[in-house]
């Protein structure tokens, strides 16, 4: 069987990457208790031994393409709180409305002070498209574009923005497209900045959960929403927007997706990042709409999210002397290891960003996709 660091030591092998090598994306460890750490610890152990500063690697980032790419990260075993972890995922419902305004609170009202610094200047947290553009607040403006194009959006048209953000969307619709607009939050910071940029506009913020509702619209968009629904939920979500969009209406999903269904998420970004998040898979979102929806597009561009996360990490650490004092080096050691590993995921393409278009059964006549 070996000791445990022949056992991680082969593991990491496994992935081209060498324990206290000269590569860039090798592992430097600190501490020789880290290797009986990850056996007992998996994923977890891992993660918080990076952010007690146990290990560290130059670039974190192809570390983990590595790691995810040739799946090292499916041979770090399971402890038994990982174990009571998966079941209490599988067996319970981890998304209900109170469980869903955690993640509110533990990620997104961290400090608008931090996404301020971090994100373009109309602060959207998710995937830019970077078809042409050169700078981060290119990017981002042309996915919005983009997605109120896919949308058809015209002046007068009403529009529900489920999980808004941060209200840029909004914002752009309704002073581009001429549109009034609903965006729905649960996060109290979130909704803060949200009222203040679309004063003026036609657009109401409220922090009300997706399902709590009941209104007809003619549009209906979710950016990085479908991450924080959960499997037991995705035909709830689908039932709602079914609901709630006119027959004639559009609606897009902007969502990260995954190649295989799961009820769980890893232990670590559960812990620190995303509580009860989960990436749906293309299986899971079909069965979901099933009956209520037509598919018109589904678009994959999951490799801008590499850049996306990269540039956020450059934000980070370019603004670190501002945010240092607040937030403290444990914090940037998770947060860069959570942009790091995220980056990753859509590099080695075990995540994807994906662009659906749905209408209803009644909605008549082509829909013609754009890029």
């Amino acid at each position: 069987m070996g000791s445990s660091k022949e056992i991680v030591t082969n593991m990491f092998a496994s992935g081209g990457i060498t324990v206290n090598g000269n590569n860039s994306w090798d592992l430097q460890v600190h501490n020789p208790k880290l290797y009986d750490r990850v056996l007992a610890g998996g994923s977890l152990g891992f993660g918080e031994a990076y952010m007690e500063g146990w290990w560290d690697c130059e670039a974190l980032d192809e570390f983990f393409f590595r790691v995810q790419y040739h799946r090292v990260d499916k041979m770090i075993p399971r402890d038994l709180n990982t174990l009571k972890y998966f079941l209490k995922a599988k067996f319970s419902n981890q998304q209900t409305k109170s469980k869903a305004k955690e993640v509110a609170h533990k990620h997104y009202d961290i400090g608008n002070d931090l996404f301020e610094l971090m994100l373009d200047k109309r602060m959207i947290y998710s995937c830019a498209y970077w078809e042409i553009a050169q700078t981060l607040d290119e990017a981002q403006e042309a996915k919005l574009d983009l997605i109120c194009r896919k949308l058809k959006l015209e002046p007068g048209m009403s529009l529900l923005d489920i999980g808004c953000g941060w209200g840029g969307l909004l914002q752009y619709a309704a002073e581009k497209y001429g549109v009034k607009g609903i965006g729905v939050t649960l996060s109290e910071e979130q909704a803060i900045i949200a009222k203040e940029i679309n004063k003026g506009l036609p657009v109401e913020i409220r922090v009300q959960d997706y399902r709590d509702v009941h209104e007809k619209f003619d549009r209906i968009v979710s950016v990085g929403m479908l991450e924080h629904v959960g499997y037991r939920n995705y035909r709830i979500f689908m039932e709602r927007v079914n609901e709630n969009l006119a027959d004639d209406g559009i609606c897009l999903l902007h969502t990260i997706g995954g190649n295989y269904s799961t009820k769980v998420t890893d232990p670590w970004i559960a812990k620190y990042i995303f509580p009860n998040g989960m990436l749906p898979s293309a299986a899971q979102l079909s069965t979901a709409w099933q009956g209520l929806f037509i598919l018109e597009d589904w678009h994959n561009f999951g490799v801008y999210y590499d850049r996306t996360c990269m540039e956020w990490r450059k934000n980070f650490e370019q603004s670190w002397p501002q945010l240092s004092v607040k937030y403290g080096d444990t914090f940037y050691r998770m947060w860069r290891y959570y942009l790091s590993a995220s980056a990753a995921s859509f590099r080695s393409r075990k995540n994807h960003l994906w662009h659906i278009v749905l209408t209803k059964p009644k909605h008549l006549g082509l829909y013609k996709s754009i890029r």
